[in-house]
């Protein structure tokens, strides 16, 4: 008598993407916090438990991008205490993505000569750190963080002179990050001059021209405001009486990202719900939102593809890590757990949905 066939066996379900990897933004640990009518700042120390102890499915994050600036990472920092601080984020299973040069607090990429020099030794100090963390051999990917450091009111007096000057200055900043090995990218936020829409961004850029050295740092929340024209009603995309039409949203995200994918070289994950703070139309800067806001506009994990596909939405494995960023929540949110194994559920279905196993 013959045996019966056995059954035939289910193929193995696919490996989960592995790449980008996820980290985790330190600075809203102080991006709006420690003076005198704010709360007070998250120590380095705390936002790294906070990140180590978020977990969804076993998965948890696998680095952190971190604001060189006190408290957290002093910008003169020793050697030794690079050295120190290398062990302490591979202590917590971590590895170093991007790191922000502080080049605001004396120093403007479209200030006087010594603004401008000062701006420059920033990123001097800042391609230092990040080149001795890769040395060290816990930063295997990420770029410099860079900013104009320049009011939009400011920049609208002379808009191409200033742009000229903006570039001349990133074109001395991308030098020195050049020598160092690194790269810089400027975040596309509205309250920077030379920055604050898409079109200026990508003048600015034309003007550097070093497109293998200074790009752009796309973050999800500020650059959903390129579309809607704030600080630049000229460069708006979507209609005037635009409500949030699914149609209108996908061909203003389209056109958007079409234009800055090629410069871009760092990518933020973030909400917004598209509201702006600021006085007067040249101080407008966006609001993130956490995650799971029910006022936000971005569906994240799908949004998120805008940046992460071309224009064929071929998967581009551009971005080697994508970064988390929200800042200027109460600390009360930031201390709460369930913040950070929300936002890092949403990590993972953008992973999942744009990423790729290696």
């Amino acid at each position: 008598m013959s045996k019966a066939a056995s059954p035939a066996k289910a193929a193995p379900a696919p490996a989960p993407n592995n790449f980008p990897k996820l980290h985790n933004a330190m600075w809203p640990g102080l991006v709006g916090k420690g003076s005198p009518d704010a709360e007070p700042c998250i120590d380095l120390d705390t936002m790294l438990d906070l990140t180590a102890k978020a977990e969804v499915n076993g998965v948890r994050f696998d680095g952190v991008d971190l604001f060189l600036y006190k408290p957290h990472v002093e910008i003169d920092i020793t050697d030794d205490g690079i050295k120190a601080l290398a062990e302490k984020i591979q202590s917590k299973g971590f590895v170093v993505g991007s790191v922000v040069a502080p080049v605001w607090f004396d120093g403007s990429a479209m200030g006087d000569e010594a603004k401008r020099a000062n701006w420059v030794t920033a990123v001097r100090k800042a391609c230092h750190i990040a080149q001795r963390l890769r040395e060290l051999g816990v930063r295997p990917h990420g770029v410099v963080r860079i900013d104009s450091a320049a009011s939009v009111h400011d920049w609208a007096a002379n808009p191409r002179a200033n742009t000229k000057l903006i570039a001349k200055t990133f074109r001395e900043g991308g030098k020195v990050a050049k020598d160092h090995g690194e790269r810089l990218a400027a975040e596309g936020e509205i309250c920077w001059g030379g920055m604050h829409s898409w079109k200026y961004m990508i003048q600015t850029l034309e003007e550097t021209n070093m497109p293998r050295v200074v790009g752009f740092q796309a973050d999800m929340a500020h650059t959903l405001l390129y579309t809607l024209g704030y600080n630049a009603p000229e460069h708006r995309i979507v209609p005037e009486k635009y409500r949030w039409e699914p149609e209108a949203f996908h061909k203003a995200m389209k056109k958007m990202t079409a234009a800055l994918r090629p410069w871009t070289l760092d990518f933020h994950v973030a909400q917004n719900d598209a509201t702006v703070k600021g006085s007067g139309s040249h101080d407008k800067t966006g609001k993130h939102c956490p995650v799971t806001d029910p006022n936000g506009k971005l569906n994240v994990p799908r949004d998120a593809g805008y940046w992460l596909r071309d224009d064929t939405g071929k998967v581009t494995r551009k971005t080697r890590h994508i970064c988390w960023d929200g800042c200027m929540f109460p600390n009360e949110v930031m201390l709460r757990q369930e913040t950070w194994n929300n936002i890092l559920a949403s990590m993972i279905q953008v992973r999942e949905n744009h990423g790729w196993r290696e």
